[in-house]
């Protein structure tokens, strides 16, 4: 993973019932706050409405907080924020943009979770 970007399209994973899909966001961030540093990806970008996993009203905000923490960059879309209007309600990450998404994909594997 550590030659990873994550892309994070949405607050949930896959298109089925959305409380499942929160539910297997939060597992998938669990197993990967849980890998040794070194193994850990190298930024999680979000996009969409993945910025609202950045929120305090999604549990998926403490488990990117706590990568955030251990040294991954944890990026929000500054177009998606904005457009959503949730600058003031992120509890996670910091705003970016995506010509910062652009350098990291030009540098790294990008795998994206929709």
């Amino acid at each position: 993973m550590n030659r990873k970007v994550v892309f994070l399209t949405t607050d949930s994973l896959g298109n089925g019932d959305p409380e499942l899909g929160t539910q297997l966001l939060e597992t998938f961030l669990t197993l990967l706050k849980q890998r040794e540093q070194g193994q850990l990806p190298a930024a999680v970008f979000c996009v969409n409405r993945g910025v609202f996993a950045l929120t305090e009203q999604s549990f998926a905000s403490l488990h990117l907080k706590e990568l955030a923490n251990r040294g991954v960059p944890v990026l929000a879309c500054g177009t998606c924020v904005n457009y959503y209007g949730i600058q003031d309600q992120l509890a996670a990450g910091e705003v970016s943009s995506m010509g910062h998404f652009m350098e990291l994909a030009a540098q790294y594997e990008v795998l994206t979770l929709a």
